[in-house]
């Protein structure tokens, strides 16, 4: 089985797109009404997925897609907390309807209503009504719910403890995954989402998260960002830290996706990082939606990466399927619910 970790949903009704626009136009306007929650038929949320994600996973050779909202559009630094928890119930709702009406190809995973210089008590709610009652399997937790201005505490800070300690007891990871960009010196997906990725593993390293959480298990997407380019100097900041070696300190509880658009960054990535902390990923219809010129290929076809490594068989069934598995256990009692 091919299991694709990192999925958004990017293309959404016309009317989802519609209630957005509404949310926003009454932040100008408080004494609108609150926007009504859209209204979609299954046919119009069916053919978008089947046109788009549920194509390219049949024609790359995928099975099942780990589906969130879409990343850039979560949006936390905008609105209120109406509209935060509007718009996060919104979101999650059409995965929701997904999973429903492809059971076979996508499982849900949730977005939260996250503010900045808040309290996370309505992330957790919403996380506990996603996986209990919407059957979702992890979220993604936003680690600058400023929107590019690193407004919050570091990820190791208690700040954040009731989120993990909220996700450590429903048995559920987190992808660490920024939002759009609202600063401009910060590129989303070429500079912001990447940054983020590498400054949530130096924060890692340099707390002793782990120690009070230590079944907590954290995805960290983009192929861990700059991190396993740079493994060396992680390894020197940990030795220099006076911290333990990051096999034992980070890497029993992070993760890294295979999002990595080129042969040589996949090939790099699984020298340098160990098999078992490797989840297939592409967020196809995501961050790089091209041809490269190069190989005539989609850049976000991880999967051809994948198949061209010269590694053990066992090892490919791993990344494709077996360490998510491991790592969404929610998803591992899903699958052998159906007998697979």
């Amino acid at each position: 089985m091919i299991i694709d970790c990192h999925g958004h949903q990017t293309l959404v009704p016309k009317a989802h797109e519609e209630f957005r626009s509404a949310q926003k136009a009454r932040l100008r306007d408080p004494a609108s009404p609150r926007p009504a929650r859209p209204g979609m038929s299954d046919d119009e949320i069916a053919e978008i997925i089947e046109t788009n994600q549920l194509k390219l996973i049949r024609e790359r050779g995928g099975d099942l897609t780990i589906f969130s909202p879409r990343a850039s559009a979560m949006e936390p630094h905008v609105g209120d907390r109406e509209t935060a928890i509007d718009w996060s119930r919104a979101c999650n709702d059409l995965v929701q309807k997904v999973t429903e009406l492809f059971p076979d190809n996508f499982i849900g995973v949730c977005m939260l209503p996250q503010r900045p210089d808040t309290p996370l008590d309505d992330a957790i709610e919403e996380l506990e009504r996603c996986v209990n009652e919407l059957g979702f399997i992890g979220c993604n937790l936003n680690p600058d719910p400023s929107g590019g201005h690193w407004t919050a505490p570091p990820l190791t800070d208690r700040y954040w403890y009731p989120i993990y300690e909220k996700l450590a007891a429903l048995e559920v990871p987190a992808m660490v995954h920024v939002s759009g960009s609202c600063n401009p010196a910060f590129h989303a997906t070429g500079s912001y989402y990447l940054a983020a990725d590498t400054n949530a593993f130096m924060q890692f390293l340099e707390g002793d998260l782990f120690r009070d959480f230590p079944d907590l298990k954290l995805i960290i997407p983009h192929g861990g960002g700059a991190v396993p380019y740079h493994w060396g100097r992680f390894r020197g900041l940990a030795d220099m830290l006076k911290k333990p070696p990051l096999a034992s300190h980070v890497m029993k509880n992070v993760y890294f996706d295979t999002c990595v658009y080129h042969q040589a960054g996949i090939d790099l990535l699984f020298r340098v990082i160990d098999i078992d902390n490797i989840l297939f990923g592409s967020e196809m219809i995501g961050a790089v939606r091209g041809v490269d010129p190069e190989t005539g290929r989609y850049f976000d076809d991880t999967k051809r990466y994948v198949d061209a490594l010269t590694i053990a068989d066992a090892d490919k069934k791993k990344v494709f399927e077996g360490n998510a598995r491991r790592v969404y256990p929610r998803l591992d009692r899903a699958l052998k619910a159906k007998g697979k």
